[in-house]
């Protein structure tokens, strides 16, 4: 499996945090699904599944089951713009909701957070790289 970003997103603040890892532990996983912040590095954190992208930019619909890509009817949601005219439907391409191998973005939102703050785990992050370049 290729690099995963993630979007780690915290409502409190409405601050949003990106990490990119090389991991095939979501595979399987579905959106809506509860996972522990160990799995990214991010400890004593609970984090819940919203979403994501695939290799092409086709976003992931909750209500779409399956891993695979599918034209759906929409008339609003997640991949549709919103529409003024009252009854429009739209047919859009969507990904399913279980994460895959194809899948290239994930979005992510706190539900419990950790013993550190968000932002002093992403600055320290932030820091190293501009020293190395030294």
């Amino acid at each position: 499996m290729a690099e995963l970003r993630f979007v780690i997103n915290d409502v409190k603040t409405g601050k949003s945090y990106q990490k990119a890892l090389d991991t095939t532990d979501f595979e399987g996983k579905e959106v809506g699904e509860k996972i522990k912040g160990e799995l990214i590095g991010l400890d004593g954190y609970e984090l819940e599944i919203t979403g994501g992208s695939d290799y092409a930019g086709f976003p992931m619909r909750k209500d779409i089951s399956g891993s695979s890509r599918k034209r759906a009817l929409l008339k609003g949601g997640v991949g549709m713009k919103k529409i003024e005219k009252k009854g429009i439907r739209k047919r859009k391409t969507v990904c399913g909701n279980r994460i895959h191998d194809k899948t290239v973005q994930v979005n992510l939102k706190v539900l419990k957070e950790g013993s550190k703050k968000l932002e002093e785990i992403f600055k320290k992050e932030e820091e190293k790289p501009a020293e190395e370049s030294k």
